[in-house]
């Protein structure tokens, strides 16, 4: 099949929205390189405006390895906390480019991002809003810091008195593949006791989905059914083993392995994190790589350890972000067997691949060539545009592959007339994300939001079936209200081929069951759609 390309609003690559504004990272430079650690160095931040905006935002970040020493007068001083360092200020912007310079000094090596967002604070629009980033991995060495990071594969994150406990730590409810309550033992048996190993993953994250910076709000949770392998030494000269496998627990985290050890001690044991859940979901870099975090070591191992809680490697973070989100929607999809949709069987079930990297501009947008949803680089950071997108692959695993012929929906709004058919396949997956989240709030990655609750009285938003809004929101009633959840009209939907709203609810409910008659076509009438 072709290749189809379904995006989200937001700006364009150059990090200039149309009609909107942008912010640009010249870089970070010194008299002869980028800083190495105890260095100093000049960061400039760029940020132009195609239109006046009276009141724009203005936001940095940077990471915990950088420090500022010297900002503009106008920037806010800086506050910290376990992502590092932020400022910012306002800004009344006329059409061009202006400039904002500051100081920093390298302080830490290893891979850092910087970054910069700015937006229309009277109207919160990602289309009135630009985020940019760069990348840099600060070595210790004077010239040895370079652009760009490698972080798929990555240590946790040190945490300052880390927990750890001398009881089993008992593993939440099994995940869409192999439990964690029942760990796969690849050592032979032997004469020695069983070793168990146990903890918990957790993940520091920023969500749109609340806060007061920049509509984000900072978390610290479990990341839910993440494959983990427990690799070991058996003794120091000897070569690695895989010594166990199974998932992290639903809504804990938690994580309870065993293995039946060769010798009395176990030299060297530590536990690897991928960002895949089973057979059923996936975040991946630009190579197509999982993302992997590997715990510290235990050494000399017997009977019960625990690694306590083990953090994700914050360069990371919105990785595992866009991979736990992902939970809320398996656990939330609307399917009558073990795969995401009813039409598909196990063993036969087709996966969500999540493609983000740190920096990423290839977003935002789902693919029907190869079913892999695509985020920019603050992208996760939003669950909403998260599931959104999931949302399309959700359609097209229900469609079985085929797809409507969608017409004027490149770009589309979310309260603008598109066509009905961008209306429809936008409008569902709005539909996927206020299911999930409980709400008909849509949020983007640089914390902005709109809440979409509408009726006819509602003002500055389109009428009828061809903006997405009113299909999301008509869809999301009718399920709710009419058809005690959406599996039934999963089910249906698995079935029947729509193309539009329209063929949705007057052909394709009614041929299986599903009411369209006075009560759903007055939700329809209140969205602003009539048939």
């Amino acid at each position: 099949m072709p290749m189809l390309r379904i995006r989200m609003p937001r700006p364009a690559a150059t990090l200039l929205a149309a009609g909107g504004i942008g912010a640009c990272i010249a870089g970070v430079t010194a008299p002869a390189a980028l800083p190495a650690v105890g260095e100093r160095g000049t960061l400039t931040v760029t940020v132009t405006a195609r239109t006046a905006v009276p009141h724009a935002g203005l936001s940095l970040q940077l990471p915990p390895a950088l420090r500022i020493t010297d900002r503009a007068a106008a920037l806010a001083a800086p506050t910290a906390d376990a992502f590092g360092q932020r400022t910012g200020r306002t800004l009344a912007l006329t059409p061009g480019t202006r400039s904002i310079t500051l100081g920093v000094r390298a302080v830490a090596a290893g891979p850092a991002q910087i970054q910069a967002d700015v937006s229309d604070l009277d109207r919160p629009d990602p289309r009135r809003a630009g985020h940019a980033s760069l990348e840099l991995t600060i070595g210790t060495a004077k010239g040895s810091t370079r652009k760009g990071v490698s972080v798929t594969r990555a240590p946790a994150t040190p945490v300052s008195g880390p927990t750890r406990h001398d009881r089993p730590v008992r593993p939440g409810a099994a995940g869409p593949a192999a439990p964690a309550t029942r760990p796969q033992t690849a050592a032979p048996a032997g004469r020695y006791a069983p070793v168990c190993v146990s903890g918990t993953l957790r993940n520091r994250f920023q969500s749109s989905e609340g806060g007061t910076w920049n509509g984000k709000a900072d978390r610290d949770l479990p990341v839910s059914n993440a494959t983990i392998t427990l690799w070991g030494r058996p003794t120091a000269g000897s070569a690695t083993q895989r010594l166990a496998t199974g998932m992290t627990g639903n809504g804990d985290g938690r994580f309870t392995l065993c293995y039946t050890p060769t010798t009395a001690v176990t030299a060297k044991v530590w536990a690897e994190f991928q960002s895949q859940a089973g057979a059923m979901w996936s975040v991946v870099d630009g190579s197509g790589r999982r993302y992997a975090t590997t715990s510290y070591a235990l050494d000399a191992v017997s009977g019960h350890r625990s690694l306590g809680d083990v953090y994700a490697n914050t360069a990371q973070s919105r990785a595992w972000h866009a991979f736990d989100t992902l939970n809320k929607l398996w656990w939330d999809r609307g399917s009558t067997t073990d795969c995401w949709t009813g039409n598909q069987r196990e063993g036969r079930c087709t996966p969500i691949t999540v493609r983000w990297y740190p920096g990423s501009q290839d977003g935002t947008y789902w693919t029907g060539s190869d079913d892999s949803v695509h985020l920019a680089d603050n992208d996760p950071d939003s669950g909403h545009t998260t599931v959104h997108e999931a949302g399309h692959s959700l359609m097209g695993k229900l469609y079985a592959g085929w797809w409507p012929y969608v017409t004027n929906c490149s770009p589309h709004y979310v309260d603008r007339t598109s066509s009905t058919t961008c209306g429809w396949t936008e409008g569902y997956a709005d539909a996927v994300a206020f299911h999930t989240f409980k709400d008909t709030t849509m949020t983007w990655g640089n914390g902005s939001s709109v809440n979409l609750a509408n009726d006819r009285t509602t003002r500055g938003m389109d009428w009828g079936d061809a903006c997405e809004a009113r299909v999301a929101t008509a869809l999301t009633d009718l399920w709710a209200q009419v058809d005690g959840g959406w599996t039934r009209s999963n089910t249906m939907m698995s079935r029947e081929r729509s193309s539009t709203l329209r063929e949705y609810f007057l052909t394709d409910r009614p041929a299986h069951g599903l009411d369209s008659g006075a009560k759903a076509r007055t939700i329809l009438y209140h969205h602003t759609i009539q048939y």
